[in-house]
């Protein structure tokens, strides 16, 4: 419940502050304030141990459904702490991957 009550409202937050500045700078400054959101609430567990429903809430739902770019800056941090490289492949590979993702389905939409 926390996660879905989190997820719309995050998912509200986006549509609001995307309303407010034209695409793509309205993700980009989604993208940026969630990266920010999310740096500020995984150093405050990590230091205080908080609760998991806070991570759930905030992290998982609000974060979550606010931008997915904020897990994905996330992950690659924390793995970059333990394998530069790993890191760098995953960044890439998301990157790269999502790009031609979306590539594909829309010519296959077409």
């Amino acid at each position: 419940m926390l996660v879905f009550v989190g997820g719309g409202s995050g998912a509200l937050l986006r549509w609001l502050l995307g309303g407010l500045v034209p695409t793509p700078w309205g993700i980009l400054a989604v993208n940026i304030l969630g990266c920010l959101g999310m740096g500020l609430l995984a150093g405050w567990l990590g230091r205080s141990g908080g609760p998991e429903q806070a991570r759930l809430l905030l992290g998982v739902g609000l974060l979550g459904g606010f931008t997915t770019m904020s897990a994905f800056a996330l992950d690659t941090v924390t793995l970059w702490s333990r394998a530069p490289l790993t890191a760098l492949a995953y960044a890439g590979l998301t990157i790269a991957g999502s790009l031609a993702g979306l590539a594909i389905g829309l010519t296959l939409a077409r």
